[in-house]
């Protein structure tokens, strides 16, 4: 599985149209159980500029304010939703690779490259990010950023990719210490419960610090998100935050204008993908 599949226009479309099944069952129960969220990204921008997805885009990302965050995963469990879309989320009793939940629909079969190793079902996948509170001081900003590295470190057990150096180095130290995975578990758990303990009431702004070392710097004022508006993404209303002009302009500045063309491509490396089988036969070859 060395070689990545290439993506066609007319499969990458195909993946997209797809995606948008999952799409709908999150709203739906996110609608039926009052949660939050709001489209961000390239979805956001799709949906402004073309009407629905970005044309090279192979992914839908969507946002919660962490409070809704951590009430989807519990009612999603209560309720028993599991069947043909999976909640996957790293805990005490599934590893997934990834540093926040994604929704899989299981009736298609797409393995992402740093994925070919992890038991998971691997389907289409929706990501959910949590939005998080940043402290208004920095100094607590500041180890807000290490509790979150930490964090990262241990839930996804592996060293960031494009960190060499000292970061890189001391990754790999700090991994080959903390070999336990329960260990591992403890270390997490308190990392996550130190970066995420602001309050949105004491504090100006908003980050995303479980989309990665670039995305966790971001701050965002707060009001940003206190409204919800609505697009038009492929078809389907969709929420996005109120500010999304200027929460887009802050990230992407000109959004409007595309990208240079070398910037149009997918982004994900994936592995292997089949959109007519489902992923339970790919995932019992070769883990079972």
């Amino acid at each position: 599985m060395s070689e990545l599949v290439k993506m066609t226009p007319q499969l990458l479309r195909e993946l997209q149209l797809k995606q948008l099944d999952t799409l709908v069952y999150f709203k739906d129960f996110c609608d039926k159980n009052n949660l939050r969220f709001y489209l961000i990204g390239g979805c956001l921008i799709g949906a402004l500029r073309n009407g629905g997805f970005v044309p090279w885009d192979d992914d839908i990302d969507v946002i919660m304010p962490r409070p809704d965050y951590e009430k989807l995963h519990k009612l999603w469990r209560e309720q028993k939703a599991d069947g043909r879309f999976r909640l996957l989320k790293t805990d005490g009793e599934m590893f997934t690779g990834n540093i926040f939940i994604t929704i899989t629909d299981t009736n298609y079969t797409m393995v992402k490259a740093n994925q070919t190793e992890v038991d998971i079902p691997h389907g289409l996948v929706l990501d959910v990010f949590p939005l998080d509170v940043c402290p208004d001081s920095r100094f607590a900003r500041k180890m807000q950023y290490i509790w979150t590295m930490i964090y990262s470190l241990f839930l996804a057990q592996v060293v960031p990719e494009n960190h060499g150096g000292i970061m890189g180095l001391g990754s790999k130290i700090l991994l080959s210490i903390f070999r336990g995975k329960k260990l591992r578990y403890k270390i997490w758990r308190c990392a996550e419960r130190h970066m995420t303990k602001y309050k949105l009431e004491e504090n100006k702004c908003v980050t995303e610090l479980c989309a990665g070392p670039y995305w966790m710097k971001k701050e965002y004022p707060k009001h940003i998100y206190e409204g919800v508006d609505y697009v038009t993404f492929e078809g389907l209303k969709m929420p996005c935050m109120s500010g999304y002009d200027e929460y887009l302009t802050m990230v992407f500045g000109n959004y409007m204008e595309l990208p240079p063309k070398e910037k149009q491509v997918p982004h994900h490396d994936i592995a292997y993908l089949d959109l007519n089988t489902p992923c339970e036969e790919y995932d019992r070859k070769i883990y079972n």
